[in-house]
């Protein structure tokens, strides 16, 4: 069953008008994803919730601050160009990180984000980027398993956030139940 923006607005409240904007590209990037069923449903949301500060932000703010000054040659993130920390920061609904993320998911979503990473910030590239996230690194599994810390660590690889994502995972369990 797809999340309605009530729904969404009742998870998230601080959506506001993007509930009705985000729900129905949310509804087809779960859909492509088996992001389906109460459990992996909720997690996704509560999980792209805090990641992007209630559909508020789809682009990472950016001083730099001292982690985003690491980006910049990062050969994990596939940052090997000058300018690359910058350009491929923090994008999507669960904030696409680093030149060789951009690349695979460009790839699979077939976007040309290396030449144009801000397509990331269109909320129907926002959520498919997401989704994308969510399937490459098996999270459905890990929903099912109802192993949300285990999710939020592949996401966020640490549990920065928890408390504000494990009250979201609960609110979004009764509203779609």
């Amino acid at each position: 069953m797809p999340i309605t923006a009530q729904q969404l607005l009742q998870i998230l409240p601080s959506a506001g008008q993007r509930a009705g904007v985000f729900a129905p590209v949310l509804n087809t990037a779960m859909q492509r994803y088996q992001i389906v069923g109460t459990k992996r449903m909720a997690a996704f949301i509560a999980q792209v919730g805090h990641e992007s500060g209630q559909l508020i932000y789809v682009r990472e703010l950016w001083g730099p601050t001292p982690t985003q000054a690491r980006y910049e040659g990062r050969k994990d993130l596939g940052n090997t160009e000058a300018g690359d920390g910058f350009k491929f920061r923090g994008r999507g609904l669960v904030q696409v990180t680093g030149r060789a993320n951009y690349a695979a998911c460009g790839e699979a979503l077939a976007l040309d984000l290396l030449n144009h990473p801000e397509l990331l910030e269109l909320p129907q590239n926002a959520c498919m980027s997401a989704a994308w996230f969510w399937g490459t690194h098996g999270l459905n599994t890990l929903a099912d398993a109802g192993d949300f810390v285990g999710i939020t660590k592949r996401i966020n690889g640490g549990t920065n956030g928890l408390a504000e994502r494990q009250a979201f995972y609960a609110t979004a369990l009764k509203v779609l139940a």
